[in-house]
């Protein structure tokens, strides 16, 4: 059992680390990031790719290529073909990106888990009562990438997208200390709300990519816009794209996290566990 010092120490970390990563000024912060990473300067890309494999657990083994143009073009980096497999059984839905498994469960109600003592409801983070009304009672599960993750995300199933509804917010870090401590954050955040159909049973499946601190920005390949903190176009976007089973959908242009809703009538699959990495194409979900 840690001791009293130990836990003092790790207290104070976890102050530090929240105050590094929140208590400045998210935004401009982000949209330094934001620039910064796309500087194709050999130096500055070098330099910057160190320094970021010097404090994250990167590996760049599964990459497509082995040399990027800039620091941003590391981090949405593509996979080696064959690099994932797509778990083939049709009654599962996979995991649609590689991440750390966060709450996740039955919704009570329209309410579900950010963390332990911090609650928030699916309106909160929807916006949509026609989607709150079909996951009362539903399935989630909440994934979260960190930076030294694959950043691409995937459909988790054959399925059409219809709509995705972007919503302009915050840019709090994800990470677990901020979960812990800021209430709603993920309904703060900036985000999209991708609608998606199954392609045979009709089931809607929706995910919500969650933008972070240093990350505002999310690239869908089937709308021809970045989704950005200077973004202020139609809340609702209708749009026609259909994927395959693990196909890719976009990405984040960092680290973040993904937010995925079923309906009831669908349940987690046993490997789906808090704390537990996944990757993308891994079991996530079972139509039962």
């Amino acid at each position: 059992m840690p001791t009293a010092p130990l836990l003092s120490r790790l207290f104070l970390q976890e102050d530090l680390n929240f105050l590094l990563t929140n208590r400045i000024p998210r935004r401009l912060v982000t949209q330094f990031m934001g620039w910064f990473a796309r500087i194709e300067n050999p130096l500055v890309r070098d330099l910057s790719i160190g320094a970021w494999r010097l404090f994250a657990d990167v590996n760049l083994d599964d990459a497509a290529r082995t040399r990027f143009r800039s620091l941003q073009d590391c981090f949405i980096r593509e996979l080696k073909v064959g690099a994932r497999t797509i778990h083939p059984d049709p009654a599962i839905l996979v995991s649609p990106c590689d991440a750390i498994v966060g709450a996740g469960g039955t919704i009570h109600g329209d309410e579900l888990i950010q963390a332990k003592g911090f609650a928030y409801t699916l309106q909160d983070l929807l916006d949509d009562p026609e989607l709150v009304r079909l996951y009362r009672d539903g399935q989630y599960v909440t994934l979260r990438l960190s930076s030294s993750m694959y950043h691409r995300f995937h459909a988790p199933h054959d399925c059409h997208v219809d709509q995705v509804t972007y919503i302009s917010g915050d840019t709090w870090n994800t990470n677990p200390i901020a979960i812990k401590r800021v209430e709603k954050l993920f309904c703060k955040n900036e985000r999209a709300v991708l609608r998606t159909r199954l392609a045979e049973g009709g089931q809607v499946i929706t995910l919500v990519p969650v933008a972070s601190i240093l990350v505002a920005s999310i690239r869908l390949h089937f709308l021809d816009v970045l989704l950005h903190l200077d973004y202020s176009g139609p809340t609702v976007i209708p749009c026609q794209a259909s994927f395959h089973k693990g196909q890719e959908m976009g990405w984040f242009e960092l680290g973040s996290t993904i937010i995925v809703f079923a309906p009831a009538g669908v349940a987690l699959c046993e490997n789906v566990r808090q704390g537990s990495n996944i990757r993308m194409g891994e079991p996530l979900m079972r139509m039962l």
